[in-house]
């Protein structure tokens, strides 16, 4: 598989460009908007930062999509940046990481981002497995009983490790935006989803509390450094 990766900071290049070539990518580089629209019909996902020289990443994201609506394409974006991230997402990303951010964390969303496009691949995190096209899911072997609720809200969860999802963003996405439903909704699955992942709450393998915020999904073997020269 190949990533592009475009950024004008050598340095996040060097460092994020490592980690994906040891995940096993082949990595294509670029440090403006005019680079990255050269290299993007080789590439099988981009990552992409807002912020570029001679033609910014809203320009590069809007003629990527015109030309290859398939194309996953990650943003990378200044913490506190709000609008942009809103502007990205509807002008086509697929999904977005803050910085400073974990280089370990932006390669575990590609793998996330190129599993969902293509669907042919399953999703497995320790004892769990789920199988997209199937809509089936199995808990050390063992299939799982989920309704059809419970497997959106499991699948939109372990789709994205590590992103932290709003009870209200998990309404619109697993429900639907026209459900007039109410937070303790999402609450209610999710506990339930605990109780058949067999999760304890407060020591949790797969769903993790964000308190305040929501929830997201917690690989077992999630990174828990951060590099902080990541801006």
């Amino acid at each position: 598989m190949r990533v592009l990766l475009v950024d004008d900071d050598p340095a996040l290049l060097e460092v994020l460009g490592a980690y994906l070539r040891g995940a096993g990518f082949e990595v294509l580089e670029a440090q403006d908007g005019e680079k990255a629209l050269e290299l993007f019909p080789r590439a099988d996902l981009v990552i992409l930062d807002l912020m570029l020289p001679k033609l910014d990443g809203f320009k590069v994201l809007e003629e990527v999509r015109r030309e290859r609506p398939e194309l996953p394409i990650l943003m990378l974006t200044a913490r506190g940046e709000e609008e942009e991230r809103v502007k990205g997402l509807e002008l086509g990303a697929d999904d977005y990481v803050v910085k400073p951010f974990s280089p370990k964390e932006v390669v575990a969303r590609v793998k996330a981002l190129l599993r969902r496009a293509g669907l042919k691949e399953e999703l497995c995190y320790g004892p769990l497995r789920l199988l997209p096209k199937e809509r089936q899911a199995y808990l050390e072997g063992k299939p799982l009983p989920l309704s059809q609720l419970e497997f959106d809200l499991l699948l939109t969860l372990a789709q994205h490790p590590g992103m932290v999802f709003t009870r209200e963003r998990l309404l619109e996405k697993v429900w639907g935006p026209d459900f007039p439903g109410i937070d303790r909704v999402v609450d209610v699955h999710i506990a339930a989803l605990r109780k058949k992942l067999m999760d304890d709450p407060e020591n949790p393998r797969f769903i993790e509390t964000v308190r305040g915020v929501g929830y997201r999904f917690r690989e077992t073997d999630a990174p828990q450094d951060s590099f902080a020269d990541l801006r």
